[in-house]
């Protein structure tokens, strides 16, 4: 009898982002990325540097901007840096205005986990 040939389900990556540690798919996060001209918001996932996951969720931003950006990146945020990322956090939805947890919004695909959940 002859095998019938297994579905190979697709790799995801995972990431965990760093202002409530959640784990969630690469593109439902924002990467920030420190390289040699500093810190800054990598929005197309690609640019060369160490980099750090956080939601698209201003409340995330406001707990990762008090300390775990600097551990994440290994690196001591400027004055310049922290300012840069904190005006970007403010361009970024509340919770409450997304009408969503943190876990739900995603800034990449405009999908949320439900529907990246059923794609797997």
């Amino acid at each position: 009898m002859a095998k019938q040939p297994q579905k190979r389900t697709k790799h995801i990556p995972q990431r965990t982002c760093i202002g409530c540690q959640t784990v969630l798919p690469k593109k439902a996060l924002i990467r920030i990325v420190r390289s040699e001209a500093g810190v800054r918001v990598d929005l197309t996932g690609k640019a060369p540097g160490r980099g750090a996951y956080i939601h698209g969720v201003r409340s995330c931003w406001e707990k990762a901007l008090k300390g775990p950006v600097a551990r994440a990146l290994r690196v001591e945020l400027s004055n310049e840096d922290r300012q840069l990322l904190h005006e970007f956090s403010q361009t970024l939805p509340d919770e409450d205005a997304a009408g969503s947890l943190p876990e739900t919004h995603s800034v990449a695909d405009g999908k949320n986990n439900e529907e990246l959940s059923m794609n797997l």
